[in-house]
């Protein structure tokens, strides 16, 4: 890896990145579908980028952590919940709105009790959380924005660096994707209001093929 790495000592990762990354379908009109076709969770990069949190976090939780601190269980089942949530609601898409939206918010509450641990281990041990002006979560933000977010592009840090940089560098990713997890709430929300959920989008089709039959 070509770029400095951080080596860091500074402050709290809180400058998001507006850099979402939905699933996109043709705009082409066409008659409308009852079940929408599914967007690849793959391609969400808000799934991105909790799939490489759960990878650093497991790292993390049993290298760095003391075995038998029921912390170490906590943080892992925290960080897969933000991951698998984002997967389930992205599949649940095709038939329930609703759900969707339930469990992206379930994602985004795991993603911030995670957050509360990284943070927790920094500050119970009097170690410093990145600033967000400071070069290591600048640098941290710079590295989210490739894309695709893989675990490789942060491998080198977790067999290199101390656990208080890894630490930070889970916080910066974490405040990305919780923006991220927003900015698709917000989508979902707006979607919603304005197309409603299956029961409606039935009845819209139905109505339409009746319109069509009469012509």
């Amino acid at each position: 890896m070509s770029d400095k790495k951080p080596n860091g000592n500074h402050g709290n990762d809180g400058n998001h990145d507006s850099h979402l990354s939905h699933s996109s379908h043709s705009s082409k009109p066409g008659p409308e579908r009852v079940l929408p076709p599914r967007g690849d969770y793959q391609t969400l990069l808000s799934f991105q980028k909790a799939e490489v949190i759960y990878d650093i976090t497991f790292r993390f939780a049993h290298k760095h952590l003391s075995r038998g601190d029921r912390t170490v269980d906590q943080m892992i089942q925290s960080a897969r919940s933000g991951k698998q949530n984002i997967l389930e609601g992205s599949k649940a898409a095709q038939t329930s709105k609703e759900m969707e939206i339930k469990l992206t918010n379930v994602a985004r509450a795991s993603l911030e009790e995670l957050l509360a641990d990284y943070r927790d281990f920094l500050r119970v041990r009097d170690h410093v959380i990145w600033d967000k002006v400071s070069k290591e979560a600048s640098f941290v933000r710079r590295l989210g924005r490739k894309t695709p977010q893989t675990f490789e592009l942060y491998r080198d840090f977790m067999e290199t660096r101390p656990p208080e940089v890894l630490a930070n560098i889970a916080i910066c990713l974490i405040h990305q994707t919780n923006f991220l997890i927003d900015q698709q709430l917000k989508t979902l929300e707006k979607e919603f209001v304005e197309q409603g959920g299956l029961r409606e989008r039935m009845t819209r089709v139905r109505l339409a093929n009746r319109d069509h039959k009469k012509r």
